[in-house]
């Protein structure tokens, strides 16, 4: 564990007032985020998907009840470990109760150019998607069911957000992330490149278990979610091959956002083989 401090009134400890960890809390802020090109992974599952490519994380921040906790974690890695009081941790976090473990990493976006170069078999887009928690957890399901990419249109929540990252588990180092994608262009080229591109849509004229029947989910496929509360926007919804309902046998006026992403995804997963 390469370990680096500060000498302070707290022995070798980093402060909230160091320099580091001064630059590091401006990443819990979207501007700051894209401004220094960085953003933070808190606690133990992030920073482990994080080391796993070393290259992509800065430093790691841990207090020393951390440090030691995640001993066999931090011994073997090359990436500088800085221990920091529990209040230059708490600050570092934006949940009730701090975990003591953060990791400075690289954004980790690809252009949108590659996924038209060599589309994924599966792939989800974000259409003005308002919940980071939502970002998050479309993030993990698009992972468990092996999508390849995962792309955020404008207006979306940010995926590098605190809460986006801690809902991903892990999965936001596993999938492409492509963000600010204008999608009325994106669209029409996957199209032209092979790819079924589907919106989700509960009025949609399709049926989820008619496409799984008829091949349309055997890929390359893009999944469009919308807003949690709008749905997908119309002049996108119309640039897809089908607008795609879930049936339903209860009385539930519709699925959340989230849900419905894992029953479409799980369903092509399965469509897929």
């Amino acid at each position: 564990m390469a370990t680096s401090s500060s000498h302070s009134a707290h022995g070798d400890l980093l402060t909230e007032r160091s320099g580091r960890v001064a630059a590091a809390r401006k990443l819990t802020r979207r501007a700051g985020r894209e401004a220094a090109g960085l953003f933070l992974a808190e606690g133990r599952q992030a920073v482990v998907e994080a080391l796993v490519r070393p290259d992509g994380v800065r430093e790691v921040f841990a207090t020393e009840a951390a440090a030691v906790g995640h001993r066999d974690l931090l011994a073997g890695t090359t990436v500088p470990v800085r221990l920091v009081t529990e209040k230059a941790a708490a600050g570092l976090s934006e949940t009730v109760t701090p975990q003591g473990l953060v990791a400075v990493c690289t954004l980790r976006d690809v252009p949108a150019g590659s996924l038209t170069a060599a589309p994924p078999r599966l792939a989800v887009a974000l259409a003005e998607l308002a919940d980071p928690g939502n970002a998050g957890t479309v993030l993990r399901t698009a992972d468990a069911c092996g999508a390849g990419a995962v792309v955020f249109g404008a207006g979306s929540a940010d995926p590098y957000g605190g809460k986006a990252v801690r809902s991903s588990a892990g999965s936001l180092f596993h999938v492409d992330v492509v963000r600010g994608a204008p999608l009325e262009a994106l669209l029409p080229a996957l199209r032209a490149a092979g790819v079924t591109v589907l919106a989700a849509d509960g009025g949609g004229e399709a049926q989820l278990p008619e496409l799984a029947d008829d091949g349309r989910l055997a890929g390359p496929v893009l999944w469009l979610f919308g807003n949690e509360a709008r749905g997908v926007p119309a002049e996108l919804a119309a640039l897809a091959d089908a607008r795609v309902r879930i049936p339903m046998r209860g009385r539930a006026e519709s699925l959340n956002l989230a849900a419905a992403a894992a029953i479409c995804l799980y369903t092509t997963q399965l469509a897929q083989g």
